[in-house]
């Protein structure tokens, strides 16, 4: 046998120091289902009740908006919202509706301290994203007023994107964008009223500058709604220099026609 076996011991045994502890672990805080918190057989798994009300966002879908048509409309065919309206960004992209499941994951992201939903909510915007993600040179999020932040500890977009970012390696800009008007919520306002709230809102600091100059840029949120908070972010971006920028959330409210 000679002496062989000493150099492959210690990995042996890390391996089965970090399954003790995973076992042990499993058993003070036991994997439950990110809907309802039932019993399910992995950490960030979903039940088979909760799975069904997931309703994910796929082709054949608007090369711009990213909504997705009822039937196929042929290859990179455009919605009449991105005709009558071009958005400011590239295209956008949303990895499921904002109902049921959706709804309750962002919710507790949002204001349940509930940041490790992020690097599930990620793993869903990569899949449905990679095209996006592959284009872009840095990730940027939407940002949060300081005032809120303060009283949030933390930026629901941000732990959004720093998933994405160790999940695929592109870089993400932290601090690119700030928003300097403090807007009140968007929650319960009509379309117009969303626009004016955000306008004039996002700027990119002096210091920033240079890294957006020419880049192209893929902004991440939670939810894409009417899109005012994002295009509002996207013109931001532009008028800084960047080359280009896209969209990409977690959630998206789509008409139940689409």
């Amino acid at each position: 046998m000679g002496l062989s076996w000493l150099k492959s011991a210690p990995l042996s045994i890390g391996r089965e120091m970090q399954r003790a502890g995973a076992m042990a672990a499993n058993i003070v805080f036991p994997p439950v289902c990110l809907g309802c918190g039932a019993m399910v057989g992995v950490h960030g798994g979903v039940c088979a009740r909760c799975w069904r009300s997931l309703r994910p966002i796929e082709k054949p879908w608007c090369a711009v908006m990213g909504t997705p048509f009822a039937h196929s409309m042929g290859e990179g065919a455009v919605s009449a919202e991105a005709i009558a309206e071009p958005p400011p960004f590239e295209r956008a992209r949303s990895a499921v509706r904002f109902d049921d499941l959706a709804r309750t994951m962002v919710h507790r992201l949002k204001y349940m301290d509930r940041t490790d939903l992020a690097v599930v909510m990620a793993g869903w915007m990569a899949r449905v994203g990679g095209e996006l993600i592959e284009q872009s040179d840095f990730l940027v999020s939407v940002p949060l007023h300081r005032r809120r932040f303060l009283a949030r500890r933390y930026n629901q977009s941000a732990e959004l994107a720093r998933a994405l970012s160790n999940r695929t390696a592109l870089p993400y800009l932290s601090g690119a964008l700030v928003r300097k008007k403090a807007t009140r919520s968007q929650v319960g306002l009509g379309t117009e009223a969303r626009i004016d709230n955000v306008r004039g809102a996002f700027a990119v600091p002096d210091a920033a500058r240079p890294l957006v100059l020419g880049r192209s840029l893929l902004l991440v949120d939670d939810v894409y709604t009417t899109g005012a908070t994002v295009k509002s972010a996207t013109g931001a971006l532009l008028r800084a220099g960047a080359a280009r920028v896209s969209v990409l959330t977690f959630a998206r409210v789509a008409p139940e026609h689409q």
